[in-house]
């Protein structure tokens, strides 16, 4: 009786499948290489000022205060990396912080307590984000224009706002967040706003749709197009997201600081978008991650706090800040040319 013979074996039978590889091995493959690059420039930051002031940086409050302060421009770097990878640009988002926190912290704004402030931290935002967003997807304006626009005409509708004044909070409930007797297991409340937008916003570039729509669009908008996405619907939603974000950095403003000034979000758009940079999005768009923006985010704010603990000037840490951008877009191209 003859034996049956077996069917030949697929070359790709001898492939492991990624349920055989161990798991360390999946795990290595998977880390990036630029993220652990900036956990290892942020360790050597903590490194750095714990060896300069040990007593006055490895402190708790003084730790606590550099993530409360990374807090309110980690949540504008959010919506700008959102806004970069698919193509575009928001210089407006510093201006309409200051716009949002100042409308927010109005007499008559006030007078509706907690849900008040936040209800039109978040709606100036929202509107903001809608005009950005309508006069580029829709009126054909290029997002560099059009938000510088929008930059001007925040600034200055804040600047009649306030009157060139400070506008202090009285509501008890929004000062409270503040205070050390908010903090959740030693964590300040705004922190804990910051995450939670950060794991949304990684899940929501990572794990649906929208994300993976607006990488698409980043990376070649008339291949996204004739692929059946609505392209400008997607730039619409983009600078939407980058307006709530704003107008959640200023309710988050307000209660650090107690007060709407007009003068809130200076330059934090050149913040958000270097913060973006070194995280590895590409300006042109296409590429980019929460997790490597919130790292810069975190490495900018050190960088200052180290600097104002050993009384150095303004000036050099600026030029500190710059030299990082540069080596940050150099390595982008090396990595891009060996792609």
């Amino acid at each position: 009786m003859t034996q049956p013979v077996s069917p030949p074996r697929d070359s790709t039978d001898k492939v492991p499948s990624a349920a055989e590889k161990p798991a360390w091995r999946a795990v290595l493959f998977r880390a990036d290489v630029r993220t652990l690059s900036l956990l290892g420039v942020l360790a050597v930051l903590i490194l750095i000022g714990g060896i300069t002031k040990p007593d006055e940086f490895l402190d708790t409050r003084n730790l606590q205060l550099v993530l409360t302060q990374a807090s309110v421009i980690g949540v504008v770097t959010v919506g700008m990396t959102f806004v970069i990878i698919s193509g575009g640009i928001d210089l407006s988002v510093g201006a309409i912080v200051a716009l949002a926190s100042v409308w927010a912290t109005t007499v008559a704004t006030q007078e509706y307590g907690f849900a008040g402030i936040l209800f039109t931290a978040v709606l100036v935002g929202l509107g903001c984000g809608l005009v950005n967003g309508v006069l580029i997807a829709y009126g054909g304006m290029v997002p560099f224009i059009a938000t510088l626009a929008m930059l001007a005409s925040a600034r200055g509708l804040a600047l009649q706002i306030t009157d060139g004044r400070t506008q202090i909070v009285t509501v008890d409930s929004v000062l409270d967040l503040g205070e050390r007797d908010a903090y959740v297991l030693g964590i300040p409340p705004l922190v804990l706003v910051f995450a939670a937008v950060t794991v949304i916003g990684w899940l929501v570039l990572n794990r649906t749709t929208f994300g993976r729509r607006s990488v698409a669009v980043g990376g070649n908008a008339e291949a996204a197009r004739l692929a059946g996405i609505d392209v400008r619907r997607q730039r619409l939603y983009l600078y939407l997201l980058s307006g709530l974000c704003c107008g959640i950095a200023a309710f988050l403003l307000i209660v650090l600081a107690g007060s709407g000034q007009n003068t809130n979000g200076n330059l934090y758009e050149l913040d958000a978008i270097a913060a973006a940079i070194i995280g590895g999005t590409l300006l042109t768009g296409g590429r980019g991650t929460i997790v490597g923006s919130v790292l810069g985010v975190l490495i900018f704010t050190t960088i200052t706090n180290i600097f104002a603990l050993n009384n150095l000037q303004t000036d050099v840490q600026q030029i500190a800040k710059g030299a990082i951008i540069v080596a940050a877009v150099l390595v982008q191209r090396r990595t891009a040319s060996t792609t």
